[in-house]
Parts: C-alpha cells; structure tokens; sequence
C-alpha cells in the first residue's frame, strides 16, 4: 500500500513538474528554410504569388496526390484563396490566403487549420548578382497551451523538412524552365 502512495505522489510530482517548465517553454514557434535560386525575383515570383503553381512545387501535394484543391477569389495576389482536403495524416485539410504580395519580393499567406489553429506563412525574394535568395517561413502563436508549447520544440524539424524539400522543387522548377 504504502509503494501506490509513493507512486501517486511521484506522479504527481511528475506531472506538476512538465507542466511547470512547460509554462516557461515558448509560445512563438518560427521556422525558416532558405534557397539560392539561379533565377531573377522576376522568375520566381510567380511561383509563389499564385496558389496554382504553388502547387507545381509545395512538399505535401506529393504526399497525397489524391488531395483535392479549391481555388477561390482572385487567381493570384491578394484575396487569392486555397482550400485543401486530404486523409492523409501529414496534408489533412485546411485553407490558405494570401494577405500580403509585393511584386517581386514577397508574399504573407494566413493558413487555417481548423481546430488546430492559424499560422502565418511568408516566401521573402531577395535578389542577389543574378540569383534569387528565396526564404520560406512560418510563424504561429501557440495562446499559452503547455502540450503545444512541448510540441512546438519539434516543429522545426518537422515543418523545415518539408520547407526544404519544397524550396529544392521550387529551385528545379524555377531554373529548369
């Protein structure tokens, strides 16, 4: 009897303790990935400023491509609207807008993910001699929940793997056309 008591009490101790130091864990979570691309801002730019060729190149329509696509508002800029619907596990379902384009420089996307919050996304074109230095990035707050924050630690690896192979098709594509 006396071992479930010292049991009870460690895992309460346990748990009290994850939870604490999850309060001090982060609540921003920020990935960036970067590219050097043979190519003006001027050839990347449409790549990126239009969901329909975002599609040419983003990762996770090569993990499903049984995902299906809904296009909405203007066809490429701001208003332009994306929706997705996939099973699997990695694509799931979801919506993006873009809310900010620069010509040429950059595009802010606003991504919803249902119940599982909203993020933004960025794609920066920076010229550089002859090539384009294109960075992809994503910022999300994850509003104080302590499982997210433990989970946020991990979202570098998870989300800039995909951002990198994505950039790698985008520079592919970009300089194979």
């Amino acid at each position: 009897m006396r071992f479930l008591k010292y049991l009870g009490i460690g895992l309460a101790v346990l748990v009290a303790t994850l939870y604490a130091v999850g309060l001090f864990l982060p609540d921003d979570v920020h990935v960036e990935r970067s590219v050097m691309i043979n190519a003006s801002p001027e050839r990347v730019f449409p790549y990126v400023n239009d969901f329909r060729r975002f599609n040419e190149w983003q990762p996770w329509a090569q993990l499903d491509p049984q995902t299906q696509f809904t296009h909405s508002g203007p066809a490429t800029g701001v208003g332009a609207r994306m929706k997705w619907s996939s099973e699997h596990p990695n694509v799931g379902r979801g919506s993006q807008e873009i809310i900010e384009s620069q010509p040429n420089e950059r595009v802010v996307t606003l991504l919803d993910f249902g119940e599982q919050g909203t993020a933004k996304s960025y794609l920066q074109l920076n010229a550089e001699g002859n090539s384009t230095k294109v960075t992809w990035g994503f910022d999300t707050d994850l509003q104080g929940d302590v499982v997210a924050r433990y989970l946020g630690l991990m979202f570098d690896s998870w989300i800039g793997q995909d951002y990198e192979k994505g950039l790698a098709s985008l520079k592919s594509l970009v300089e194979g056309s």
